[in-house]
């Protein structure tokens, strides 16, 4: 491609990318083109990686999350950022970010397996709100008496956390408290992955889990 032809193709994508409002994957990007004058994903990746290049050190920034590409505000503007809203998002209770992070870790997992490693009952309130959320979804049925639904995480899940796939979960070892999550939350799409489902480890020692059991997560 030309340089005129590259800067184009960089126009288009960024106005694409903001008109969207939502992340847009490469085949929807090639979407915006007529038949057979589609770029290919290696020259769409290439001008994608241009335009992220384009906006280091601004105040928002190309991002790939598991639904695709968008633009975002940058993670370390929140503080700032946040105070557009004049309305509190709602804050999570420990018990629900403790679930949430033993479904992401160990999934796919039943209601009574994350009861058995937290120690006590799970809210029908907080399956709920996460299925809701769609951060969590329906995966299957343990082949057991009653065949319990088995819970995993969602693209929606990834996106939230600006994450693009499950490897990038911090391990527990570097995760850190829990109410420094529920700030983070305040502004959905600014939120520090290494932050994430703070202090799990902490917080479920504290309730009597096994050291075990916890190294476990990780590993599943």
């Amino acid at each position: 491609m030309t340089d005129d032809n590259v800067s184009q193709l960089k126009r288009i994508l960024e106005g694409a990318l903001l008109a969207a409002g939502e992340p847009l994957t490469l085949e929807r990007l090639a979407h915006l083109f007529p038949e057979g004058l589609a770029p290919g994903n290696g020259e769409l990746r290439s001008a994608l990686k241009e335009i992220a290049s384009d906006f280091t050190g601004r105040g928002f920034e190309l991002k790939e999350v598991a639904s695709g590409w968008r633009f975002q505000v940058c993670e370390d503007l929140s503080d700032w950022v946040s105070h557009l809203w004049e309305e509190k998002p709602t804050r999570y209770s420990r018990a629900l970010l403790e679930t949430l992070s033993l479904i992401a870790y160990r999934q796919p997992v039943t209601r009574g397996e994350i009861e058995e490693v937290r120690g006590v009952s799970v809210s029908s309130n907080i399956i709920r709100t996460l299925l809701e959320r769609e951060w969590v979804r329906v995966v299957g049925h343990r082949d057991v008496p009653g065949r319990p639904a088995m819970y995993a995480t969602t693209k929606t899940f990834l996106d939230y956390f600006n994450l693009k796939t499950l490897d990038e979960l911090p391990a527990l070892s570097e995760i850190r408290d829990f109410d420094k999550i529920n700030a983070e939350l305040e502004l959905e799409g600014v939120v520090d992955p290494e932050s994430m489902l703070s202090n799990a480890a902490k917080e479920l020692q504290e309730e009597g889990v096994a050291q075990g059991d916890i190294d476990d997560l990780r590993e599943q």
